[in-house]
């Protein structure tokens, strides 16, 4: 199991969720993976939980840091 982060500070949505679909697709990450993603896009909590929902992954924490926002998904 590993922790694969992605730092998507500057982009806005709905681009950090298309990366890490990408991550997902590539095989970036896998099963039992935590994929960290950090934001600054106002919208990207509620996109990060309606990402989780339709993969079916798990958000495991959210929080702020800074002007950031981090996720991590269990895989």
């Amino acid at each position: 199991m590993a922790m694969v982060q992605l730092d998507a500070r500057g982009l806005q949505c709905p681009i950090p969720a298309l990366k890490m679909t990408e991550k997902l697709v590539k095989k970036e990450v896998k099963s039992g993976d935590t994929l960290e993603v950090t934001a600054d896009c106002p919208t990207f909590e509620n996109d990060v939980r309606a990402w989780c929902k339709n993969f079916k992954k798990v958000l495991v924490v959210f929080k702020t840091q800074g002007t950031a926002q981090v996720a991590q998904i269990q895989i």
